[in-house]
């Protein structure tokens, strides 16, 4: 195990400043104004020595210690205590009671784990998806430990693997894939964020920054920012849960006010969600101007979102340059480039009937990119899938990405490690390696010596022979419904149809239906020259989505192959 790991991090911020916080959970569950908890760095580390002794019991270094855990403090001291004993961490959800979760069901048979570690609470939901009589597996609730008893705190860190944990990707068109992430590419992912994201304030955070999270802890972004993040910089965790957000977005605004200096981030949905339902009366008397930044990752980034967002909280202080756009994935821990620190997100505009030929052409009116900042580390190519060639600028390509923070491939999967990890490049240009590249998936381009990611390649739609983008066509929607969009394309006998699975908040009549209808074939035929075969109107939440929200085009292709899309127009 490499000698800097969030664990010798953490060992030592327990040594040096034990009375310092660490972390503040606030739960809103009981009480709508909220009941924090909190730990310092000499509590945390304790908490995580008694775990690490009880999961000592139940596995050996390299064994799977599944976390399956509401969010707050004991899904933190969980996951570090797994660490700590030597197993392999894996960071999961809650499944919803009463419901069966494929996904967990999916992870524990991938992982076949020795022991998994939840809470009190939710020990029966979680026990019934080991409990299958092939192998006895602990079921431990860290919270009902004595997590505060007294006991050595000199302990090293005992031999174990060089994987920390695995990251189950969201599992969008195929069964979930364990990311395998080293300590190494924890403390790498950061190094190279930080350099990035703090450029402006010397790749530090500023005094008295704490880091405000609601994002899941089984996600990667929410993972590096809610448990990662304040252990490597020193500064506290002041967090809440997702459900926490969701039911009320303005406690995400009031966590980052009540700080006088707080970073965050987010998904593009967040920006939006907090944009539309936070009131004057939720946003009075706080002062956002001291905020260092908001991150806008893990989804495409909307940049009307983004203004409806700065107008939404200009009056309480908030900048426009405060938001920083970020891409990045899981098999590369979790970021790879930004849109740069200090300055206002910036939308350029491109052809939109050339992009999906693979031809980047400013051209006002068009398709709207934003604009990020080329990464010293990791490094990025833009490459021609087929040639392994490293493409010109301004020609669409791949996005290939090479660096520390790279994992070394998925748990237990071969043939999908081979398919997307340790690629090479043909004729590779000087100062650039050939091999060990990381295929992301992910289309983009180089334009003016600035990066723009164009969006998935698996998302690419060919319709009458013509590639275009689910991405570009579902945001043309959005200017119009506001709401989720799938775009998919269907087969037929001959060809493939484009269809368009809508989410509309409000309940409209038939008359306000059609005229939405109407409104979005000529908006498609305009912007795409696309015509659309079916018109799918639905309540919200009716799309499927992976964890991270990110839409499942595959399962609404075969939702609506079966009809099982409830139409409100029906």
């Amino acid at each position: 195990m490499p000698n800097v790991s969030i664990l010798s991090v953490l060992r030592e911020r327990a040594r040096l400043t034990p009375d310092d916080l660490a972390f503040t959970f606030t739960e809103y569950e009981q009480d709508p104004d909220g009941v924090a908890e909190s730990v310092t760095w000499a509590q945390l580390y304790r908490r995580t020595l008694n775990v690490a002794r009880e999961v000592s019991q139940h596995g050996l270094p390299g064994d799977r210690a599944l976390i399956v855990a509401p969010q707050g403090l004991p899904y933190i001291v969980a996951f570090l205590g797994a660490m700590q004993a030597g197993l392999i961490a894996v960071p999961l959800s809650v499944p919803v009671a009463g419901s069966h979760d494929e996904r967990v069901s999916a992870v524990v048979t991938d992982t076949s784990p020795t022991v998994v570690l939840t809470t009190a609470a939710v020990a029966d939901v979680a026990a019934r998806y080991v409990d299958d009589g092939a192998a006895v597996i602990a079921v431990v609730a860290v919270d009902t430990l004595d997590l505060d008893a007294e006991g050595p705190v000199t302990e090293e860190i005992p031999d174990g693997p060089d994987i920390a944990y695995l990251q189950y990707t969201s599992g969008s068109t195929r069964l979930p894939a364990g990311v395998m992430i080293s300590h190494r590419n924890v403390c790498a992912n950061f190094e190279q964020l930080m350099a990035e994201l703090l450029a402006h304030h010397g790749g530090k955070l500023p005094a008295e920054t704490r880091l405000v999270s609601w994002l899941p802890f089984y996600h990667d972004m929410g993972l590096m920012l809610g448990i990662a993040a304040p252990i490597l910089t020193g500064h506290p965790g002041d967090l809440l849960s997702p459900i926490a957000f969701l039911t009320r977005p303005a406690r995400w605004v009031q966590t980052m006010a009540r700080n006088p200096r707080s970073f965050s981030g987010a998904p593009n949905f967040a920006f939006d969600l907090t944009a539309r339902r936070t009131t004057d009366a939720d946003l009075g008397g706080l002062d956002l101007s001291g905020v260092v930044a908001i991150l806008n990752g893990a989804e495409r980034i909307h940049p009307h979102t983004l203004a409806q967002f700065n107008e939404r909280l200009r009056p309480i202080g908030f900048r426009p340059e405060m938001v920083v756009p970020s891409y990045g994935l899981a098999e590369a821990t979790v970021y790879v480039a930004s849109g740069g620190a200090g300055r206002a997100p910036e939308v350029v505009e491109f052809d939109a009937g050339e992009l999906p030929q693979g031809n980047a052409v400013r051209k006002p009116g068009g398709a709207q990119l934003l604009r990020y900042q080329q990464p010293v580390a990791p490094l990025l190519r833009i490459v021609d899938a087929d040639t392994g060639q490293v493409c010109p600028d301004g020609t669409v390509g791949e996005i290939w990405t090479h660096g520390e923070n790279v994992s070394a491939g998925y748990w237990r999967k071969p043939e999908q490690t081979g398919s997307a990890f340790g690629a090479t490049l043909s004729d590779p240009p000087a100062d650039t390696p050939a091999t060990g590249w990381l295929r992301t998936g992910d289309q983009g381009f180089v334009s003016d010596g600035e990066l723009f990611i164009v969006g998935r390649i698996k998302d690419m739609l060919i319709v009458r022979g013509r590639n275009h983008y689910s991405e570009d066509i579902e945001a043309t929607v959005q200017k119009i419904t506001s709401g989720r969009v799938a775009a998919i394309a269907v087969p037929d006998e001959q060809t493939e149809k484009l269809v368009t699975i809508i989410e509309l908040k409000r309940r409209q009549d038939s008359d306000e239906l059609t005229v939405v209808k109407n409104d979005v074939i000529a908006a498609i035929s305009r912007a795409h020259g696309l015509q659309v075969a079916d018109i799918v109107l639905v309540a919200p939440g009716s799309i499927p989505t992976t964890t991270s929200g990110k839409i499942r085009r595959a399962a609404c292709v075969e939702q609506h192959r079966q009809g099982h899309f409830v139409r409100l127009d029906a």
